[in-house]
């Protein structure tokens, strides 16, 4: 407040010396400034430019007493802070700047390099191969046997080995005696030749199997004649050296069939064609009748319905 009076006073003060020194006041005994003394007398300023500038100052004068007396008056209002000290104002933190390294790092210049040689290029040596690992040949047979009847009972040389299908491993290579049987089918038996390695060996209970041979003497009305008797799935056939004795007869086509024991004797007829009888040279009729025996088992069989 005290410095806006100051301003007032101090301008008013200026205002009055301007307009004294371009009035012209003459007292008695004053030196009069030459320069005013021969140049004629200009008019005296006018009241209204003299009134606007004292407006002016007093406008002034009170904006800025109007201005000081606002912030006094606030800061009685707002009273001292809490615990009767003035907090200092918080100084803000002056923003850090990234701190610039002192130099550039300079990139190292690359190596140097090498010249190319003057001469030829030379090839560099292929790889050894590594030596590919070659399994061992296998010593003994497996025997992978399996049947046409599941469960049937699987014998190797009299030994169980299970129920097919069944695997039999470490065979000895060389010959075997292979049995199976199945409940309701004749028994099978074979023999075997074991090599090294794997083998499937698949026993058909449901398939006839017939190949019976046996060695006879054709009787004629007059005289006789050899040859052989071969029984097969498709039939009976006499083969002899006589052209005129020869025949194959289907099962279907024979009407007689039987062996006598005690003459020795096995009879066929075929129908409507030839009876024949044979013998053999013996001394008994073993031969005739285990042949008759196994024929007639394959009939039945294939009668029943099983395959040939």
């Amino acid at each position: 407040m005290r410095l806006a009076w100051n301003l007032g006073g101090n301008l008013l003060f200026y205002l009055h010396v301007q307009r004294r020194v371009r009035t012209k006041c003459r007292p008695p005994g004053a030196c009069y400034d030459t320069r005013i003394m021969d140049e004629p007398e200009e008019p005296a300023p006018s009241s209204h430019v003299n009134r606007n500038i004292i407006v002016g100052a007093v406008t002034l004068i009170v904006l800025l007493a109007v201005y000081f007396g606002g912030r006094a008056l606030r800061s009685s209002l707002s009273g001292p802070p809490a615990g009767g000290e003035q907090t200092a104002p918080q100084e803000q933190p002056t923003p850090t700047q990234p701190a610039t390294p002192s130099a550039e790092a300079v990139p190292s210049p690359p190596p140097a390099s090498e010249p190319p040689p003057s001469g030829p290029r030379r090839r560099k040596a292929p790889a050894p191969e590594q030596p590919v690992a070659v399994p061992a040949a296998p010593t003994t047979g497996t025997l992978h046997i399996d049947s046409d009847v599941p469960g049937a009972f699987v014998f190797l040389d009299r030994q169980f080995v299970g129920k097919a299908p069944v695997t039999a491993d470490a065979v000895t290579p060389g010959s075997h005696q292979l049995n199976v049987s199945a409940e309701g089918y004749e028994g099978y038996s074979q023999a075997l030749e074991v090599a090294p390695g794997p083998s499937n060996v698949m026993v058909r209970f449901k398939e006839v199997r017939l190949h019976e041979t046996v060695a006879v003497v054709h009787k004629h009305r007059f005289g006789s004649c050899e040859g052989k008797l071969v029984a097969t799935p498709e039939g009976i056939r006499y083969e002899t050296t006589d052209q005129d004795d020869r025949f194959l007869a289907p099962f279907s086509s024979l009407e007689v069939f039987e062996v006598n024991y005690l003459d020795k004797n096995l009879k066929i007829k075929v129908r409507r064609g030839k009876t024949y009888n044979f013998t053999d040279k013996n001394p008994n009729a073993d031969a005739l009748f285990v042949f008759h025996r196994n024929v007639e088992k394959a009939r039945a069989r294939m009668a029943k319905g099983d395959e040939k």
